[in-house]
């Protein structure tokens, strides 16, 4: 195995504002996380142990995870469990499923199996209510799995309740402008894994060299091709982005690929939900 570099774990708290939030949601508390990739290569084990303890350190109300607990073996599975058992939360852990949690043969059934079996509902295509009927929970198929279809999910729901989505790959953000998106919550990305200082993330440069160069040039380039491959829009790699009328958070993830993280941190996502209009 060749070693991957990885940067100290990074606690990051943003306020999201969300429209008709209802009074006794204001202030809710939620951790997200995303793209662990646990398979003792691409995630150690004191790193994983840091986001269990930081995220039950913030006594969430909600834990929300984003995708990718596997990387090229549905094995890691079974221990990676054991791990996030331990995660605390008021209401639960609601969970989406990522593109390498779905590729391989019964992946998908192993990895719903084991993480409900300890208490972690997935949702593919379905909605949940552990913060009330006021704020449903909306869980997507993953995109790249040919079962991505938000039409008849959107379609159970209010249009005048406000929701927060989990799909892994934020490329979706661009189809589900369509419907009202109060905060899609997504990962995929490993926020780029490398951003020099004063510069953005590596994959967002390189899609801007992408366009000045001939396509028969690009395999020349390193990565160039991956990054591509990836995910379309990488201006969304990190963070928090207004999508049309919609609100989406890209979480960096806590995995890596090699050659590992520069300027990247591996993140836990603290979200402190308001009625907007209070953030003023």
């Amino acid at each position: 195995m060749y070693p991957i570099l990885t940067e100290s774990l990074s606690v990051d708290k943003v306020t999201i504002a969300i429209a008709d939030l209802p009074p006794s949601l204001e202030g809710t508390k939620i951790v997200q996380l995303s793209d662990l990739h646990y398979d003792g290569q691409r995630l150690s084990e004191n790193l994983l142990q840091d986001a269990i303890e930081a995220s039950n350190q913030e006594e969430p109300d909600l834990i929300l995870l984003t995708g990718d607990y596997i990387t090229d073996s549905t094995k890691p599975i079974e221990p990676l469990v054991l791990h996030l058992k331990h995660l605390r939360s008021r209401l639960g852990i609601y969970a989406c499923l990522g593109n390498h949690d779905v590729y391989y043969p019964n992946s998908r059934k192993a990895v719903v199996e084991a993480m409900t079996r300890i208490g972690i509902e997935v949702l593919w295509n379905a909605i949940a209510h552990p913060l009330g009927a006021e704020l449903p929970i909306v869980g997507l198929a993953d995109f790249w799995s040919g079962e991505f279809r938000p039409t008849p999910v959107f379609a159970q729901l209010d249009p005048n309740v406000p929701r927060i989505v989990l799909s892994h790959n934020p490329d979706t953000a661009a189809i589900l402008k369509k419907w009202r998106v109060d905060l899609q919550l997504s990962g995929h990305t490993h926020g780029g894994q490398i951003a020099l200082p004063g510069w953005d993330s590596a994959p967002l440069m390189l899609q801007s060299l992408q366009s000045h160069l001939h396509p028969s040039l690009w395999g020349f380039v390193p990565l160039m091709k991956k990054c591509a491959c990836v995910v379309k829009h990488w201006e969304w790699g990190r963070g928090l982005h207004q999508i049309g009328d919609n609100q989406l958070y890209v979480n960096r993830g806590l995995g890596s690929y090699f050659p590992g993280r520069y300027g990247c941190p591996p993140e836990v996502t603290v979200i402190n939900l308001v009625c907007r209009g209070s953030e003023l």
